[in-house]
């Protein structure tokens, strides 16, 4: 198997410096030979790795985010992120599993060759902060949808499916895979894999030495190999763009306008008002417990979302999703069974709801679902009322 992955090995010039990219499967144990046997034959100046420091200290100690607080992520608005990278890192380590063997123990034996040889070790990868935000900030909420509903509905079918070794290395099969990608999801194909092509062949090219040895994903090298000879902007692949200007005029406005109305109702004639409040408050309250109910929530957490989601949806800077997902985690306290069992939950959806962990994270956004559902239909009620 080895001999068949040499295939993935290509050496590159570039001007005074001879580069090795060796093509990795991340979950194969023939990747990791591969990594041990090309380093230890041209024993480099560097070792460049497709890691970043976050994922660099991660697959150091990977029992590390197992310590997440579930209500300091919410706190800190990023369950979006926190769900999207579970996604990713679970179905590679079920993958793993599968082939009895270690997600991204290639990385660690290129970390580990390149300290018995004392060579410069390279962090190659853009942040992977950066590259999530990149890809949330990007999507519509259509397609963050179409791409979550997909991972879940693509993972239960597969499961039965049986893995083609072959298919993971060869590098036909994962440009072909990421040509699937690209047809449904042309933003993500460019964001992770081409974005990433011209950060790793630019940490690539300017690490010190003359020889250098580049370990990344065999999807990658056709990308890399393009990349070494031109040049590129990294600002322009590293910033994060700015969160839609139109749907933060709107969160503000919005709620202003319904104070505006409720007000002016209350002004013109009493009952009118109070039947405007009333309509703002069961909107927005019952469709938010009930979102919060169908992904059940705890009665206090529903409650909870009864509660607060007439206040939040007039105030742009709270949400209905971060309350109930602090209240459920805070009454339903993940255990350490609930973060170990995420990898296999996370994609089957009665798990999902059972695991404390995935459960708090995910009232979080059907919270928020209904009130902004509650707030829609409540605020053409009252603009109905008015005219």
């Amino acid at each position: 198997m080895v001999s068949k992955m040499m295939d993935n090995v290509v050496s590159l010039k570039y001007e005074d410096k001879e580069i090795t990219l060796i093509g990795t499967a991340h979950v194969l144990q023939e990747s990791v030979e591969l990594v041990e046997q090309t380093i230890n034959t041209i024993c480099p100046d560097t070792v460049c790795i497709e890691l970043d420091v976050s994922r660099y200290k991660s697959i150091q100690n990977p029992e590390a985010w197992k310590n997440t607080n579930v209500a300091d992520i919410i706190k800190s608005k990023k369950v979006g992120l926190l769900l999207a990278n579970l996604i990713l890192s679970s179905y590679q380590k079920r993958v793993a599993q599968r082939l009895d063997t270690v997600p991204g123990k290639e990385m660690l034996q290129g970390i580990k060759s390149a300290n018995d040889h004392q060579c410069n070790l390279v962090l190659a990868d853009r942040d992977i902060q950066i590259t999530f935000l990149r890809v949330w900030r990007k999507l519509t909420l259509y397609e963050k949808c179409k791409l979550f509903s997909s991972l879940f509905l693509e993972e239960d079918s597969a499961d039965d499916e049986q893995i083609n070794i072959n298919d993971l290395i060869e590098k036909d099969n994962l440009e072909a895979a990421l040509s699937s990608i690209a047809k449904s999801f042309p933003k993500i194909a460019e964001i992770l894999i081409h974005e990433r092509d011209q950060y790793l062949a630019y940490k690539i090219k300017t690490a010190p030495g003359k020889k250098i040895v580049a370990v990344v994903g065999a999807a990658h090298i056709l990308g890399i190999k393009k990349e070494i000879y031109r040049q590129q902007n990294l600002d322009s692949i590293t910033s994060i763009p700015k969160s839609s200007g139109i749907v933060k005029v709107f969160a503000c406005i919005i709620p202003m306008v319904m104070l505006l109305l409720i007000g002016y109702s209350f002004i013109t004639n009493l009952q009118m008002g109070l039947q405007q409040l009333s309509s703002w408050i069961l909107w927005n309250g019952v469709l938010a417990a009930l979102f919060t109910a169908l992904a059940l929530g705890h009665p206090l957490t529903i409650l909870a979302a009864f509660v607060s989601a007439p206040i939040t949806s007039v105030d742009p800077l709270l949400a209905c999703g971060w309350i109930t997902g602090i209240v459920e985690a805070t009454i339903r306290k993940p255990t350490v069974k609930d973060v170990n069992n995420v990898p296999e939950d996370i994609f089957h959806i009665t798990r999902f709801f059972k695991n404390r962990f995935l459960k708090a994270l995910a009232i979080v956004f059907f919270s928020n679902i209904g009130s902004a559902i509650g707030t829609l239909i409540a605020g053409t009620d009252i603009i109905k009322n008015i005219i």
